[in-house]
């Protein structure tokens, strides 16, 4: 399954991130976010994708036309631990709209949860 991360500009939402690409086994992983996001370092190969817009709907149609044709399987496992509700909720949207299911994923002390 490809994992689907967004890293918005706290830098301290980016250990959850980071903790869930180190300790799955994703077939993929994507990560979205703004030029400050670039600077996130993991030591899995990530594809990382840049995201600028600033109004919900340019951003929804954004994320959409990016990640077309780069999600291989029906469903991705999605974090939204970093970010706000505007970009969670035009993530959502461009991934229903591709369409992918969406499973919500957390890093937790008993490890990788799908919600």
């Amino acid at each position: 399954m490809e994992l689907v991360a967004l890293l918005s500009t706290g830098e301290g939402t980016w250990a959850q991130v980071a903790g869930l690409i180190k300790q799955g086994e994703w077939d993929k992983i994507i990560l979205l976010g703004n030029d400050f996001a670039k600077k996130f370092m993991t030591p899995k190969d990530c594809e990382f994708i840049e995201i600028n817009s600033k109004r919900i709907l340019e951003l929804k149609e954004e994320i959409h036309k990016k990640l077309q044709g780069k999600i291989n399987g029906t469903e991705v496992a999605l974090s939204i631990a970093s970010g706000e509700g505007k970009e969670h909720m035009a993530l959502i949207s461009a991934l229903l709209s591709l369409p992918v299911g969406i499973r919500f994923t957390a890093l937790t002390q008993d490890g990788i949860i799908m919600i």
